[in-house]
């Protein structure tokens, strides 16, 4: 290295200032995982290499054996990790190392709270990466050169992460990264060549890239004892430098696939499981997928990053190979390698090839059957269901060929237990059917009180019969994707007809013939009265405590989903409800005796009322006031 030039002071972005400070503040019962975060940076940096040289082996630049390499310096308390891996030029040593280039860095900033424990655990869920050096460094210097670069175009990368950072232009006869971590008083115990090599195999023991370091060897005389002058360094490998998932299942432990997991998913808490599985035959490949314990910021960010790691004959091609899952299960981690594929794969040509389907239509079936086998330990699905329900919830519209088996996989909150917990599955529904029960009732609302509460419930809690009770955004979309399940077709019991099939007997059919019939006067006096707002009038037998109710027509848009359209500016059509009157409530009864402007008043306020509890927005609701009002003070 040369005397530095070109030198300039740079400030953090703001988001990385935060994320330094609360890091360093609030992980340090986590520190040892700084190696493990350098460690996976530069393994990827060598894969991004050797991919890169599959087109111009040039950039290895004489040097194809990749490596990373750990030294330390016990008096001078600084430990290095190196590779020559693909390096870095100075925009990108600026870009990578100075801000944060993830979505989600707001929403993950906004939920930290200066609380240590309940950071710590946000800030593994983010992802930490190079940022964990000051986690026991107070100071750390980078030096990089991108490989096919000149001598002179590497860089020196500076800071005491702090609200700064400088870089500096280098010469370097080496590409590749090497990085300086300048302990804390508090730290000393990394630069112990025992504590080092641990990690190591505690963390990084799966990884491909061999990790190296530093052995003091000397001659020995015939007595076998040292020979004085006579030491030499050699490079000794500490992991095993085998990719795990080309390893027999047998031979690895749970504690090496959690490793591995955390390596893949730079998270450092536990997968909920895993499949490993390795195809011959017309296909070749081998998978590794995971299901995280929680969820990455950018979640529900459609676009964002996500798909598995893709190598091709080991050679590591892409990250976040999006085309091998579909988008429901874009909380999978893990590892794809195949022999299927040419070395020079890329984007465009995942997307054409037929063979990339087949892997897909397998690893999807994979992935479902992974949470068949979690679902059957009811703590551990739930805690995925808490997690990734609301995308998996996305899966039925997005993958007909599978619709059965996810639908198997939702788990809803229903009138059984009267819990706004989501922990009842379909099979459970069905094997609680009443006698004679032909369909899965379901109702979808704004909360789940809303939905609990709902008069559209009343002659199902009389009746015995369970009701599936939906209040998530996506839950109307979700339902109207399935049409049956194990051979029972689904019924919102806000909508239509009303048909409880079997559950009611002939008696009870024809009183409600004889009632409706009874009534036609006070249906035809109501219709009268409300006109265009109600696209039918009519007696129901839905109700055993409120007066009245609307019902939307069977295939209509729901009040849930109108509203979260609106807000989205979907203009849409206005919606005219069906409005259905208890005949045995007081108010119905009070409503049939009165006349002139009152029963107008009534009927409205009814009318009103039934759109209030529905979730609906009145048009006028100074009128609903004044209507009720009136009637307040007759």
């Amino acid at each position: 290295m040369t005397t530095a030039t070109h030198e300039e002071t740079l400030g953090f972005q703001t988001e990385v200032k935060q994320l330094l400070h609360l890091m360093i503040n609030s992980l340090y019962s986590n520190r040892e995982i700084f190696l493990r975060e350098l460690i996976s940076n530069a393994a990827d940096a060598c894969d991004k290499l050797r991919y890169q040289a599959l087109d111009n082996d040039a950039l290895y630049e004489g040097d194809s054996e990749l490596r990373i390499e750990i030294e330390h310096d016990a008096k001078a308390g600084t430990v290095t990790v190196r590779d020559n891996g693909i390096g870095m030029n100075r925009d990108e040593a600026i870009s990578n190392l100075g801000t944060i280039a993830r979505s989600g860095t707001a929403e993950f900033l906004q939920q930290l709270s200066g609380e240590q424990q309940k950071d710590a655990r946000l800030i593994g869920q983010f992802g930490v990466g190079f940022y964990s050096s000051f986690i026991v460094a107070d100071e750390v210097t980078v030096r990089t050169r991108k490989a096919g670069t000149s001598t002179d175009e590497a860089v020196e990368w500076h800071s005491k992460g702090e609200g700064e950072f400088t870089v500096a232009d280098i010469d370097s006869e080496r590409h590749g990264t090497e990085i300086i971590l300048h302990l804390k008083k508090d730290a000393k115990e990394f630069a112990d060549d025992y504590r080092l090599k641990s990690l190591v195999r505690k963390y990084s023991d799966h990884i491909e890239v061999p990790v190296r370091m530093p052995n003091v060897e000397s001659d020995r005389d015939e007595e076998g004892k040292p020979i004085e002058g006579s030491e030499k360094t050699v490079w000794e490998t500490v992991n095993e430098a085998t990719a795990l998932w080309v390893r027999p299942k047998s031979d690895i432990s749970d504690e090496e696939y959690k490793g591995f997991y955390k390596h893949v998913a730079h998270d450092f808490s536990d997968p909920l499981t895993w499949s490993h599985n390795k195809v011959e035959g017309k296909l070749e490949y081998t998978s590794l997928l995971y299901v995280p314990g929680r969820a990455p910021f950018d979640l529900y960010e459609r676009d964002g990053a996500r798909g598995v790691k893709l190598y091709v004959q080991r050679v590591f091609i892409m990250d976040d190979a999006d085309q091998f899952l579909p988008l429901y299960l874009r909380f999978i981690k893990g590892v794809l390698d195949t022999r299927e594929l040419s070395l020079n794969v890329s984007r465009e040509i995942l997307q054409q090839d037929p063979k990339v389907e087949k892997i897909r239509s397998a690893l999807t079936k994979r992935g479902l059957d992974m949470l068949t086998r979690l679902a059957k330990n009811a703590e551990a699905y739930q805690t995925f269901w808490n997690t990734f329900g609301s995308v998996l919830k996305e899966g039925p519209a997005e993958d007909v060929a599978n619709r059965e088996k996810i639908a198997g996989l939702l788990r809803f909150a229903t009138t059984h237990t009267d819990s706004s917990t989501q922990d009842q599955s379909l099979a459970d529904y069905v094997g609680r059917m009443k006698e004679g029960q032909e369909k899965i009732y379901y109702i979808v609302a704004d909360s789940f009180n809303a939905a609990k509460s709902s008069p559209h419930l009343e002659i199902f809690r009389k009746k015995g019969i369970e009701v599936l009770l939906l209040n998530d955004r996506v839950d109307e979309w979700l339902m109207s994707h399935l049409d049956e399940y194990n051979g029972k077709a689904f019924a919102d019991v806000a909508k239509g007809d009303l048909d409880l099939g079997e559950v009611e007997n002939e008696e009870e059919k024809k009183a409600k013939e004889e009632t409706a019939k009874s009534k036609e006067g006070l249906v035809k006096r109501v219709k009268e009265v409300l006109g265009e707002l109600a696209q039918e009038i009519r007696v129901t037998h839905r109700l055993t405590d409120s007066p009245a109710c609307v019902v939307l027509p069977e295939h209509e848009m729901g009040f849930q989903m109108r509203r979260i359209m609106e807000a989205a500016g979907q203009p849409l059509p206005e919606v005219r409800p069906i409005l259905e009157l208890n005949p045995e409530h007081a108010l119905v009864a009070r409503l049939e005796s009165t006349e002139g402007d009152d029963f107008t008043d009534l009927a409205h306020v009814l009318f009103d009322q039934a759109i209030i509890a529905e979730g609906g927005h009145l048009d006028d609701p100074a009128s609903y006031v004044r209507r009720l009002n009136t009637l307040l003070t007759a």
